[in-house]
């Protein structure tokens, strides 16, 4: 008797209706694949805060469809200027460089901008208030469990849903993440074109502290915050203590830090633990698997997180496109090619919150003289090992053409 000929897939669950898996939709949509969306929120949202998306993240963009809606709001950078709390130059990043090179710009923009634009493109359906408990793996399918008693079938799961994804305690049991030592305040102010420049991004580097900000839109700076301490904190008072407290974590520090908080509309300002998670070697088994924060949380501190969830979105819909395609094995090759690519950003992104946490005086003056020196290679290894990764998409694009 013969194997039997594996089937196409017809149906994809997706847990999670962040930007991993409306992207992962949308890719899916382009493959032919039908999908469906489940989103534990009452309402289908992305939070409020900014996203730096690099020319590697507008390149998958464009491949998605959407990098021109994305760049007819976003802010397009030119140089990304990085210095010391009292404005001393550390290095820059002429980002600009990357439209000739590549054919897409380095932008920033709001992150529930960005979520929506792929939301608008997106025709599976999407269902809100759907809490994942659970999933059962059959021989030809999966059964996504749900608060409410009711369940879903479909081909294969992935598990798109977050840093404390449900669908990864269901593979792996319980793994909560990593905290790392810091917390993230983050809000808007705003500041008209010629109080900021548009296309603006600075980060500065203090003792244990650190203040970076850009535009996100036409008069709208994002900014964040970031400090030292425990986990599970809560603001005490109101929204304008909390940004008095923070006018006062960094009293003295070079312009335009005052005037951007002075900026600063209180009720915007979040707060939260900044987590990530050590490289694993296992995101799945069988018929389910797991992308973006759920499978390689990563800090910010290399602004890629929302790119590697887009490129992991259409590496999985090509792999599971494939003629023939065999589900497990699809999964398992979208696995070992992503995880190759996401290690080591996120050790990267790691390193460099360890290095932005000192507060040792002695050890941040050799902390920024080092990071001075070195700032072009680290430029040069940006580009080759992140941002040239891109132009995977722009060649399949030309090749199709």
């Amino acid at each position: 008797m013969s194997a039997a000929t594996p089937r196409p897939v017809r149906r994809v669950l997706i847990a999670g209706g962040g930007i991993g898996g409306i992207a992962t939709a949308l890719a899916l949509q382009q493959q032919g694949i039908e999908s469906v969306v489940f989103e534990r929120a009452p309402a289908l949202r992305d939070g409020g805060a900014g996203l730096h998306i690099w020319t590697n993240g507008m390149l998958a963009l464009a491949e998605l469809g959407v990098a021109d809606q994305v760049a007819a709001i976003a802010p397009a950078q030119e140089v990304c200027h990085f210095a010391t709390s009292t404005g001393r130059p550390i290095g820059q990043y002429p980002v600009g460089q990357f439209v000739e090179r590549y054919g897409q710009p380095t932008v920033a923009i709001g992150r529930s901008d960005l979520h929506g634009i792929l939301r608008d493109a997106v025709h599976a359906p999407i269902v809100t208030d759907a809490e994942v408990t659970g999933f059962t793996e059959h021989e030809d399918g999966v059964s996504l469990h749900f608060a409410d008693g009711t369940s879903e079938e479909g081909d294969l799961l992935v598990g798109a849903d977050g840093v404390r994804s449900a669908v990864r305690t269901g593979l792996f049991g319980h793994q909560p993440p990593d905290y790392t030592g810091y917390i993230a305040w983050r809000g808007h102010a705003e500041l008209s074109p010629e109080e900021f420049p548009p296309g603006t991004f600075q980060a500065l580097f203090g003792r244990g502290t650190r203040f970076t900000y850009y535009d996100i839109a036409p008069g709208v700076v994002h900014w964040m915050s970031v400090a030292n301490g425990p986990a599970g904190g809560r603001d005490e008072g109101t929204s304008e203590q909390t940004l008095d407290m923070l006018r006062a974590r960094h009293a003295g520090w070079t312009d335009p830090v005052r005037q951007i908080l002075d900026a600063t509309r209180p009720e915007s300002i979040l707060r939260g633990d900044v987590l990530d998670r050590k490289p694993d070697s296992v995101w799945g088994r069988g018929r389910v698997t797991l992308l973006g924060d759920a499978a390689h949380a990563m800090s910010f501190n290399i602004g890629q997180g929302a790119c590697v969830a887009i490129e992991d979105a259409l590496v999985l819909a090509g792999h599971l496109a494939a003629p023939g395609v065999d589900v497990s094995a699809a999964l398992r090759a979208y696995e070992a090619e992503r995880q190759e690519r996401t290690r080591p950003m996120q050790l990267l992104a790691h390193r460099i919150g360890v290095m932005g946490a000192i507060e040792n005086r002695a050890a941040t003056w050799l902390r920024d003289r080092i990071l001075s020196l070195v700032w072009n290679r680290t430029f040069e290894s940006t580009e080759r090992d992140h941002v040239a990764y891109g132009k995977r998409w722009k060649s399949a694009a030309t090749t199709t053409a």
